[in-house]
Formats: C-alpha cells, sequence, structure tokens
C-alpha cells in the first residue's frame, strides 16, 4: 500500500505599505518612475548617510497587528541583516529579527471542513531593496533603486496550513483586511504584495517535520496554487526514490510549471544580525497604541454583518460586495443617495461583475460616482427608461461615468408611454406577421412573445414592456 502524506506550508508575506515616503528618508514611494529617480543619498546607501525612521510605517505595522490578534512590542528595534547583491545598496538591509513589532496572532479562514484559525508567528518592519533588471541584448544586469528603502511589513506565519486552498484563502483575507485599513494596495502583479511558500511534507499521522525549501517568484494566486502543488509532487517523488530533500530556495517558473534551486536555505546566523546603531529602539506608550486602536475602520466581517442586519440583502451578496473596501465604499455611498440597497447590490452583482469579468479588471478599477449609478437607478423607478436601455446606459456609466440624465436626454432614449402610438405599431406588427397571430389563436402562447419582441424591435428598446404586453394580448384577443 503506498504511503500517505501530509503537506505542511507556512508564508512570508511581504507587503509594500502605503505611505507617501520611504521608511528612512523622505523620498517618493510612487510605483512607475523613471529608473533611479525616486533616490537619495539614504536609499542608495551612500557613506555617511543616516536613515530617520517614517512614523507612518510604525502606525500601519500595528494597525496590521490589531487586525490579526497580534501582541504589539512596545519596545522594538531594528537590525542589520547583513548580505552582499547587487540591488542591496548598503550591503544589508534594515529589519527586524530579535524585537519584531508584532508577534503571536492568528486570522481565522473558511475552509471546507469549516472555520480555521492560522497563526502569526510575527510581523516586523523591514525596508524593500532595489530592482535588478536583466538585459538580454545587452547581456548585463541594471539595477533600479527606486523600490530600494519602500517600506514593507513581513508577515510570518506559523506553519498551520495543509493545501493550497488554506493558502489562498489565508492570502485573501490577509489582503482584504489590509487594504480596509489603508496599509496598501495589495496588489501582486506590482509587487505591492509577494508570497513566499515554505512547504514540507511528512507521512499523514507523524509531528515531525519534513524539510522545507522555500519557493519565490510568486505573483498571482494562480501560480502560488500551481507551485505548491508542483513542489508538493517534487518533494514526495523524492522521498519515494530514496533521495533526501535538500533546504534550499527554489525559483518558480509558471510558464514551465516548474522550479529551480536558486541557493541553499539560509539560517538567521548567515546574516550575521546585530542591532542598527544608526537607529533608536522604537518605545510605544499605551496611548499610541490606543490612538491607533481608536481609528481601525470597520473590517470586512462586521461590515457584511451590517450589510445583512440593515440592508436585508442575502449572505452571498453581502460577501461579495465587502470583499473588497471600494466595492463596499460605493456600495453604501450610492445606498445613502437613493435609499435602494437591493436594487444598488443588484446592479454592482450582476453588471458591474459582469463588465469586470469581461475587461478583467479587479473591483478596485472602477471609477464612476455612486451620483450617477443613483441617477440611473431614479430613472427607472420613474419609469423614465426601462430595464433594457438601462443596461446600456450603465455601459456607459462603467466606463465613461456619464450622467445618465444628460446622457438619456441626448440620445434620445426616454421610454414611450404614449399609449395611441404604441396601438399603431403593435397593429404593423401583428399585420407584419399573420402566421405568428394565428399560432397564437390556435393555442401556441409562445407565439406571443415574439410579437411583443418585434414590437419592442420597432420601439427601439424604449417602450414600456408591460404596456406592450397588455396591447398585444389585447388585440390578439379580440
Amino acid at each position: 500500500m503506498s504511503r500517505q502524506y501530509e503537506t505542511v506550508i507556512g508564508l512570508e508575506v511581504h507587503v509594500e505599505l502605503a505611505t507617501k515616503t520611504k521608511i528612512f528618508c523622505g523620498c517618493s514611494t510612487e510605483f512607475g518612475g523613471a529608473p533611479n529617480t525616486h533616490t537619495c543619498p539614504v536609499c542608495t546607501g551612500m557613506p555617511g548617510s543616516l536613515p530617520v525612521l517614517n512614523r507612518q510605517v510604525v502606525e500601519y505595522a500595528m494597525a496590521v497587528g490589531l487586525a490579526a490578534n497580534c501582541q504589539i512590542n512596545q519596545y522594538c528595534r531594528f537590525d542589520r541583516k547583513n548580505y552582499f547583491y547587487p540591488d542591496n545598496p548598503q550591503n544589508y538591509q534594515i529589519s527586524q529579527l530579535y524585537l519584531p513589532i508584532c508577534h503571536d496572532g492568528w486570522v481565522e479562514i473558511d475552509t471546507a471542513a469549516g472555520k480555521k484559525k492560522i497563526g502569526i508567528h510575527e510581523i516586523h518592519m523591514e525596508e524593500d531593496a532595489g530592482k535588478l533588471i536583466h538585459d538580454e541584448w545587452e547581456d548585463c544586469s541594471l539595477v533600479d533603486y527606486n523600490r530600494s528603502g519602500v517600506p514593507l511589513i513581513e508577515i510570518v506565519s506559523e506553519p498551520d496550513m495543509r493545501n493550497a486552498d488554506e493558502v489562498i484563502a489565508y492570502l485573501d483575507k490577509l489582503r482584504m483586511m489590509i487594504q480596509y485599513l489603508g496599509a496598501s494596495d495589495c496588489k501582486l502583479q506590482e509587487g505591492s504584495m509577494r508570497a513566499d511558500v515554505n512547504l514540507s511534507v511528512r507521512e499523514a499521522g507523524t509531528d515531525r517535520l519534513g524539510t522545507r525549501t522555500e519557493m519565490k517568484n510568486l505573483n498571482s494566486f494562480k501560480a502560488i496554487a500551481r507551485a505548491i502543488e508542483g513542489e508538493r509532487r517534487r518533494q514526495i517523488e523524492l522521498i519515494e526514490d530514496g533521495k533526501k530533500v535538500i533546504q534550499e530556495t527554489r525559483r518558480w517558473d509558471d510558464n514551465k510549471e516548474s522550479s529551480h534551486a536558486m541557493r541553499s536555505k539560509e539560517d538567521a546566523q548567515d546574516y550575521r544580525y546585530f542591532p542598527d546603531p544608526d537607529l533608536t529602539p522604537v518605545v510605544i506608550s499605551d496611548q499610541w497604541i490606543q490612538d491607533v486602536k481608536s481609528r481601525q475602520p470597520e473590517l470586512q466581517p462586521e461590515k457584511m454583518a451590517r450589510y445583512q442586519r440593515e440592508f436585508r440583502i442575502p449572505e452571498y451578496d453581502a460577501r461579495i460586495l465587502t470583499s473588497d473596501r471600494h466595492l463596499a465604499d460605493l456600495f453604501e455611498e450610492t445606498v445613502k443617495l437613493c435609499g435602494e440597497p437591493k436594487e444598488v447590490s443588484n446592479w454592482l452583482m450582476v453588471e458591474a461583475m459582469r463588465l469586470l469579468k469581461e475587461r478583467e479588471q479587479e473591483p478596485e478599477d472602477i471609477r464612476f460616482s455612486p451620483a450617477h449609478l443613483a441617477g440611473l437607478i431614479r430613472l427607472i423607478q420613474e419609469g423614465t427608461v426601462n430595464r433594457t436601455v438601462a443596461k446600456s446606459v450603465f455601459e456607459e456609466i462603467f466606463s465613461r461615468d456619464v450622467d445618465p440624465d444628460q446622457y438619456v436626454e441626448e440620445k434620445g432614449l426616454k421610454m414611450v408611454n404614449d399609449e395611441e402610438a404604441l396601438l399603431k405599431t403593435v397593429q404593423e406588427v401583428l399585420e407584419a406577421n399573420p402566421q405568428s397571430v394565428a399560432d397564437y389563436r390556435g393555442g401556441k402562447e409562445k407565439a406571443m412573445g415574439f410579437l411583443v419582441g418585434q414590437t419592442m424591435r420597432a420601439m427601439k428598446g424604449k417602450a414600456d414592456p408591460g404596456m406592450v404586453n397588455r396591447i398585444v394580448k389585447q388585440l390578439l384577443t379580440k
């Protein structure tokens, strides 16, 4: 009988914080500037330059720690992590090893087996490195220090996850929580959230941990899921063949769906950590913690429960609407303007989600104003436009944030409620389709749907469907 294996997974999640300036200098953190333009002597590691800690970084780290049920280290400090690499200008990284700002927390995730707590070992603050760009034409590597010194928090989980689904649920929970706090936009594709996966396998039923490897270069949830499955399979094959799993850092290639060794996995002593002599310890008072706590926003679980209670919308709808802070804000602001929570929910859940999927966009890419969606809902309620026309108007609101009143007026989309005009059009449609009239009178109910459709088409979709139905039936049963 073949042996059963259990996968043991822990994550190191790096999150770029949403400060306007870097962690130890006043340079901009804005994404996408020309190479080496957001730099100064501090973040390029010039001799004699001195770091000054950005207070906002400490507050964001505390906010995330509190939301993740962590203990706050009221006396914490920075350490130097020494390693030599071209994108690391000082030849050391300022990080936290001995006294990180947060420790011993947890977040709760939903799994197929129910709710599960994933332990958080620690959260520490550190600076990001620069970026190496490999130029294949010139056969050389160039370095851009714009990202050097951008503030990061690293969230180190306990090895509590057992499969890719749990990992994705945990990352999704972290991403949502951090976005709600406003601490980061958590865009994996831009590198503002990056996850390294530490994975080992062991025989099911044993407590001893296997040898772990660390997987890097994971920039989407799909890549993370594929990497976990690929590495799990690779380690089991090695063990089955009587070979040893080597503790190392591996790089995942999502195109080839395989990984390759980058370097042997370092331990803390390899980095020769010592307290940074240029930075004083950070002393966090009870009052400071209280101030940060008092500013914590309503997070997704509380918001979801309130939507169900206050707006009487189903759990599924509430979960989707609160899955992204921008979407939740848009929902609430629109409801304030029109007072129709179910109607607003339907437009966002059905039409907005459809357009996002078609255009391969995220909810945070929605740019239309709550006032324009509320205005469209009012036009439907007043009977100015029918729902078919409203859908086409919504596409314009979604794409260009048009004013619905102005757009409907300019395009002549107002609903025709003139009974005489409708009666005339219906008569013309019945005269043009004698066979369908005969079919209906012969007992084929479906024929009426065709005649209603032809009338709506003749009216260019601007007729009241209820009125059209009534007039068609009236004339057919004469």
